[in-house]
């Protein structure tokens, strides 16, 4: 199995696969309303809004696991990051990041090692994958790091489909 074949559901609940953005660059990246790094989705959607007709998408992962911070249901969480975020980015159903139950997509993206090499566990909310338009792995963020910092920016701009 590839990252592009792991079914997922949509927040809708709509089965699907990461498959169907296969030719678009990807920003993956965990996601959730209550925590401190929230904030972030402003940045992501101005990523989106900014790269979107040039072959790139965020897709949002919302993940309970830390610190019980995306509590809500499906519904929930697609209102909150509509109304206070104005969301148009892909989101999908909640999912675990680590541990036993971790999705199958996780599985391929925590064994990427960060910018000092260290792979492993995703540590936090917000941690970011950047995957090319053939589904390979290409980098990842640590959560603190803003998704328009310009590490990201060039990253995305690199790799952009010709």
């Amino acid at each position: 199995m590839t990252i592009h074949d792991a079914p997922l559901r949509t927040l809708q609940g709509d089965p699907t696969t990461i498959g169907a953005y296969s030719g678009k660059t990807l920003l993956l990246v965990n996601v959730a309303s209550k925590c401190g790094l929230t904030p972030q989705y402003e940045g992501l959607e101005r990523l989106q809004k900014t790269y979107g007709d040039k072959g790139f998408t965020v897709l949002g992962f919302p993940c309970n696991q830390f610190g019980a911070q995306e509590p809500g249901t499906s519904e929930e969480i697609a209102t909150f990051c509509s109304a206070t975020y104005g969301v148009t980015f892909p989101m999908f159903e909640k999912v675990d990041v680590n541990g036993d139950a971790r999705h199958p997509i996780y599985e391929e993206l925590t064994a990427f090692p960060d910018a000092d090499g260290e792979a492993g566990d995703i540590q936090w909310n917000f941690e970011k994958f950047l995957v090319s338009p053939d589904g390979t792995i290409l980098q990842r963020f640590r959560p603190m790091i803003d998704p328009e910092a310009p590490e990201v920016i060039d990253a995305i701009e690199a790799n952009l489909p010709s």
